[in-house]
């Protein structure tokens, strides 16, 4: 059983910073994809980045060029760090965890953090 906890969220201007982390228990952190996904009220969970276990890294559309995954297997956290964030990208956060894989369908992922929120103002 892998227990995510994700931090970080909070309010923030358009075109401000900030970064996400996301703390995972057991033994297979460095194994494991681990993926960023955020819901917005009426919206489905969307894929926002995701960092596999070789470090291979993939990104939205929405946010490639301002979003930035990266991980620390010896701290079992992954971050995301958010810069020139806009009112579309606030939403609820989600980590989650896939052995041995990276995929982008939030289906295919085996865990999941309780999510943090991120709310950007215009």
């Amino acid at each position: 059983q892998v227990q995510l906890v994700e931090s970080g969220g909070g309010l923030v201007q358009a075109g401000g910073s900030l970064r996400l982390s996301c703390a995972a228990s057991g033994n297979t952190f460095s194994r494991s994809g681990m993926g960023w996904f955020r819901q917005a009220p009426g919206n489905e969970r969307e894929f926002v980045a995701a960092i596999g276990w070789s470090v291979r890294t993939l990104y939205s559309d929405s946010v490639k060029g301002r979003f930035t995954i990266s991980r620390d297997n010896a701290k079992n956290t992954v971050y995301l760090q958010m810069t020139s964030l806009k009112a579309e990208d606030t939403a609820v956060y989600y980590c989650a965890s896939k052995l041995l894989g990276i995929p982008t369908r939030a289906e295919e992922y085996d865990y999941w953090g309780q999510g943090t929120q991120v709310t950007v103002s215009s």
